[in-house]
């Protein structure tokens, strides 16, 4: 065997090592088996030890890994493997610190930032490699941002095996719920579901006006209800959708757009989005259930906001729906794909009716799914399920996991050196200074930068450690201030000039990355003002009395109306003026705002629901006077 061979072959064990190892923590099987001796951070180091090779083989220097590649694996596992083995015993004596202790910790985190800098970019591995150098040099700094003093070997070996550096929080949810859910859209993806959800959106929305677009929003809201990739969605959804998009007359850009758009919002669609919504809930200490509930109705308002924009788009072009005879029918399909809705249904009654932990209903889902389509199928491609449940998962959750690895890291720092609490004191200042509104405004484009490029869980660990302690400490909601930097982190996937989404969109409907982006951007506008209005009124994520939350749904789905009429130019077949359109785009504001102004359960918010469907009719008669006219 070749040395490129050898470190394809290591890539694969340590992948698929991965999940095993996860999914046997995950049932105990360590106790069953009788060495109940193994504690939580010892199953962490390792992961963190074969996350880190993999790392390297999965991303190597030059175009294939070979012995440099090979050789960093095996010191990876090695250096964070001895942790493992021996930390039960180091930990119990703190004091001594020899050479064995820091030494490996300072190779094995300086492997760990490698390897995450080869998988997530410089940008990331720069922002948490600086924040963890922080921790050696704060005490050096001026003023304000002057940390407290930790003796290096002391905070190396801290960073190293205690429960608040690497083996902690952020690692162990990834390694558990995370993976696991990541198993879970795998099965459904090996057994067909992407094609199910295509096909359902198809016979229920294919004939209407604008109608592979709007099969686009369906499809991608269903997938994205499983799925833990944005990425993942658009290819699943986009290669049916873009081109029927093309073909109906949407431009290229404009089809690539919606996709991006639709795919990325599936991120934020209870109940996984993308995973996070675990990771949400264990951060604050509250009930998942709570995380879904309170998600549920941004997300309708997003995808209500991009149809009535991509019906509006498709009246001022003229653009139709595909023929019934293209179509698949409704019940065909529902009978053909029973066996994509079962484990979707089990999953959930798993979950809330049987309070089951997450990570077990996902994998007890991901059995029963793989099942039931061999039921169905009488055949199975087990070859491609077991490599897509172990190595595919394990080459999916890399980036994931060395990310949470890496996490550590830096909520060790901040907390070991003060650092935490001096980014929220300089947050809650500008709250102070310049306003609650500003102070948002400044977190939503740390969020937009620092989200670039990373998996969807990633986005929010590494957002919520930095940026929510600020938000709530100026009186925000706690989830409301998660979901906020959550939200924002996301739509980096649509922002150049990374725009990961828009950029997979645009290599499938052969178009411009820059303006797919725009249009993505355009058509997907309420995700970056949604966060702002649910973070100033918590009833939209139902937190208040019920005519607050009444109120707060009506003025922002109807301001979400106006917005979209703006941005297209058209209320139906009535093409807006310019005048028109600013007007709609000032109403837009002051219907979405007006919670704000004039309370969040005042009655007068009946009186701007009424002027505005007031106004809404007026259009409407607008464009019945100009066909007649036309006629």
């Amino acid at each position: 065997m070749t040395i490129v061979g050898l470190a394809e072959w290591t890539r694969r064990i340590y992948l698929a090592a991965i999940t095993v190892l996860a999914v046997a923590w995950v049932f105990n099987l360590p106790l069953q088996l009788g060495w109940g001796g193994i504690i939580l951070e010892q199953f962490l180091l390792l992961i963190a030890g074969l996350v880190t090779g993999a790392g390297f083989l999965q991303a190597p220097f030059g175009k294939r890994a070979g012995a440099l590649e090979l050789a960093l694996a095996v010191i990876s596992l090695a250096v964070w493997t001895l942790a493992a083995v021996y930390s039960p015993e180091w930990i119990t004596d703190p004091v001594n610190r020899p050479f064995l202790r820091w030494g490996s910790a300072l190779v094995a985190i300086g492997l760990l930032f490698v390897s995450l800098y080869q998988n997530v970019g410089l940008a990331i591995a720069a922002t948490m490699g600086l924040i963890g150098l922080y921790g050696f040099v704060g005490h050096w700094f001026p003023g304000v941002l002057e940390g407290q003093y930790t003796e290096p070997r002391r905070l190396l070996i801290y960073l190293y095996y205690d429960s608040n550096g690497v083996p902690g929080i952020v690692l162990n949810v990834a390694t558990t719920i995370v993976l696991s859910f990541i198993i879970f859209s795998k099965a459904l993806d090996v057994a067909g579901a992407g094609k199910f959800f295509d096909d359902i959106s198809m016979a229920l929305l294919g004939t209407r006006r604008g109608g592979p677009a709007k099969v686009a929003v369906v499809s991608s809201a269903m997938f994205g209800t499983i799925s833990g990739s944005a990425v993942a969605n658009v290819v699943s959804s986009g290669i049916v959708t873009i081109p029927l998009m093309i073909r109906s007359g949407f431009r290229p850009a404009m089809a690539a757009g919606i996709e991006a758009s639709s795919s990325t919002a599936g991120q934020f669609t209870p109940p996984v989005m993308g995973a996070t919504a675990f990771l949400i809930a264990e951060f604050l200490q509250i009930p998942y259930s709570e995380v879904v509930i309170a998600a549920a109705i941004p997300a309708g308002i997003f995808y209500l906001v991009m149809y009535f924009q991509i019906d509006s788009y498709a009246a001022r072009n003229g653009l139709h729906g595909l023929p019934r005879s293209e179509l698949p029918k409704l019940t065909a399909v529902l009978a053909d794909g029973w066996i994509y809705i079962a484990p979707i249904a089990l999953l959930l009654w798993l979950m809330f009716a049987q309070g089951m932990r997450v990570e077990r209903a996902a994998i007890y889902s991901s059995i029963v799914m793989v099942l039931l389509g061999l039921i169905k199928r009488r055949s199975f491609d087990w070859k491609r399920l077991a490599g897509a449940v172990t190595v595919g998962v394990g080459a999916e959750m890399v980036p994931i996991l060395l990310v949470s690895a890496a996490a550590g890291v830096v909520i060790g720092t901040l907390n070991i050196s003060g650092l935490a609490f001096t980014i929220t004191l300089l947050l809650s200042q500008v709250g102070a200074n310049a306003g609650i509104f500003v102070m948002l405004l400044i977190t939503a484009g740390i969020a937009l930068v620092m989200g670039m490029g990373l998996p969807t869980s990633a986005v929010y660990v590494l957002l919520s450690i930095v940026l929510a302690p600020a938000l709530v400490k100026m009186g925000i909601e706690p989830l409301a201030g998660h979901m906020f930097i959550f939200y924002l982190g996301m739509m980096s996937f649509l922002t150049p000039p990374v725009a990961i989404s828009s950029y997979t969109a645009a290599g499938i409907a052969k178009t411009d990355m820059w303006t797919t982006s725009v249009d993505a951007i355009r058509i997907g506008a309420s995700g970056y003002l949604l966060p702002f209005l649910f973070v100033l009124n918590p009833a939209l994520l139902l937190y208040g009395s019920t005519m607050e939350i009444v109120y707060a749904i009506s003025t922002v789905v109807m301001s979400g109306a106006y917005l979209s009429w703006a941005a297209e130019g058209s209320v139906g077949e009535h093409v807006m003026s310019r005048a028109e359109r600013a007007m709609a785009l000032a109403l837009a504001v002051a219907i979405g705002t007006s919670t704000l102004w004039l309370g969040r359960d005042s009655v007068f918010n009946l009186a701007v629901l009424g002027a505005g469907l007031l106004l809404i009719f007026a259009f409407r008669r607008m464009a019945g006077s100009r066909a007649r006219a036309a006629v």
